[in-house]
């Protein structure tokens, strides 16, 4: 697995998420002050309401913007031997099944496609993040999900 090539599809997903995010808030802004959502009495509320929907989408750019700058650091990260923010991760099950993970700051849930693997972005606060933080090649993790318990071995860092 190439590092640069995963770090360079997480900028473009995180570009992307920017940009969905002010299309979303141009368009809930321009709902919001149309002349057609003007109140005409005190129970109309759409004009209200849309622009609930523009301060939140607001909020969401905001947290675009914090996130890419949360990563910029991350993503000059040397590797080391135990895992950290901005490593990239290998976690292999019993059965041999290899999984991708990537330690961020910040966009926790976040899923890039390179070469045919998926990459998981984690933050140390997620299960999977707190259980990743500190380990090292061969160490082992176990998460429950679902009440069933997954094993795996840690076998890549970079």
């Amino acid at each position: 697995m190439n590092k640069a090539h995963v770090i360079e599809h997480l900028r473009f997903a995180l570009e992307a998420q920017l940009t969905t995010a002010k299309v979303a808030a141009k368009t809930a802004h321009d709902t919001a002050t149309h002349e057609e959502n003007i109140a005409e009495n005190k129970y109309d509320t759409l004009g209200l309401e849309a622009a609930y929907l523009a301060q939140g989408q607001a909020q969401r750019v905001n947290d675009c913007y914090k996130s890419i700058e949360l990563f910029e650091p991350a993503f000059n990260e040397k590797p080391t031997d135990k895992i950290a923010i901005g490593s990239l991760v290998c976690l292999e099950d019993d059965n041999a099944a290899q999984k991708w993970f990537y330690l961020g700051p910040a966009a926790g849930g976040l899923t890039v496609n390179v070469k045919q693997h998926a990459i998981a972005v984690v933050t140390p606060g997620a299960p999977m993040g707190k259980q990743l933080l500190n380990k090292q090649i061969d160490d082992e993790i176990t998460l429950t999900i679902a009440g069933k318990a997954h094993e795996y071995v840690v076998v890549e860092i970079l």
